[in-house]
C-alpha cells in the first residue's frame, strides 16, 4: 500500500500573526504528530504572513526597493519560518529545510520543512512543486481566512463563501500578475502550476485545528476545494 503523504502550505499568518501563536503551534505540533503515528508523512511549506509584509513596507519607507529586492526579503522571512517550526518537530523533522523544491526528497524523517525558494511568487508556488515532486495530488492551504469568496469579505460585507470552484474559475477572481507581498488565498503563479498539474488545493482556516484534523480523517469540514 502506498504510503500518504500530506502537503500542507502553512500561512504566515497563522504562525506569527503579530506575537508567535503559542497555543495554535502546540495544537498544530500535537495534530501532525499524532497523524505520523498513525503511519503519515507531511511536507510542511511555511509563508512569511504579517512578519513578512512588515518588513517589505519598511524597506519600502527606508529605501526604493526592486520587486525582486522585495521577493528576496519575503523569501528569508519564510526561511526563518520554516526553521523556526523544524525545531518545533525536532527529532522527526528532516535535519535541513527544503529552500529548493525542485531537489529530490528524502523522507529520512517523517516531516519535512520547507520555505520560499526565489522570487517570483509566494511559498504556495513552493508548495505546489514540492507537491508535484512526492507526487501528491492535493495540498492544504491553511491561513486565517475559512474560504474564498467570490470578493473580498472585509471590503464587502455581502461577499459569499465558495465551497467549490474550479481553478479557471478562482483564476479570474484573482490578480493575474504576481507582485511581492500580494495578499490572495492563493497566489496567481501556483494557480497556473496547480491547474496544469491536476493538483487540488483545500483552502481552509488553520483554527480550530480540529477543522484541519477533519479534513485529513475524511470527514466534514469548512474551506474551499479548488479543482
Amino acid at each position: 500500500m502506498k504510503e500518504e503523504i500530506i502537503v500542507i502550505s502553512l500561512g504566515g499568518s497563522l504562525i506569527v500573526p503579530d506575537q508567535v501563536d503559542v497555543e495554535f503551534l502546540k495544537d498544530f505540533k500535537e495534530l501532525i504528530l499524532s497523524q505520523v503515528k498513525n503511519g503519515k508523512k507531511f511536507v510542511i511549506v511555511t509563508g512569511g504572513g504579517k512578519f513578512c509584509r512588515r518588513y517589505q513596507e519598511a524597506l519600502k519607507n527606508l529605501t526604493l526597493p526592486s520587486g525582486e529586492d522585495l521577493d528576496w526579503l519575503g523569501t528569508y522571512s519564510t526561511r526563518f519560518n520554516a526553521e523556526f517550526l523544524r525545531l518545533i518537530f525536532g527529532e522527526l523533522a528532516c535535519n535541513e529545510i527544503i529552500t529548493d523544491p525542485t531537489l529530490p526528497i528524502s523522507f529520512d524523517h517523517p516531516i519535512v520543512i520547507g520555505s520560499g525558494w526565489k522570487p517570483g511568487w509566494s511559498s504556495d508556488y513552493d508548495g505546489i512543486l514540492l507537491a508535484k515532486s512526492v507526487g501528491a495530488k492535493k495540498m492544504i492551504n491553511l491561513s486565517n481566512t475559512d474560504y474564498v469568496y467570490d470578493s473580498d469579505p472585509k471590503l464587502n460585507p455581502n461577499a459569499q463563501k465558495i465551497e467549490r470552484i474550479s481553478w479557471k474559475e478562482y483564476r479570474e477572481l484573482i490578480p493575474k500578475e504576481w507582485n511581492p507581498g500580494l495578499n490572495s488565498p492563493f497566489d496567481p503563479i501556483a494557480s497556473e502550476m496547480a491547474e496544469r498539474e491536476g493538483i487540488e488545493v483545500t483552502i481552509m482556516n488553520g483554527k480550530p485545528i480540529s477543522n484541519l484534523e477533519s479534513y485529513i480523517n475524511g470527514e466534514d469540514f469548512q474551506g474551499t476545494i479548488i479543482y
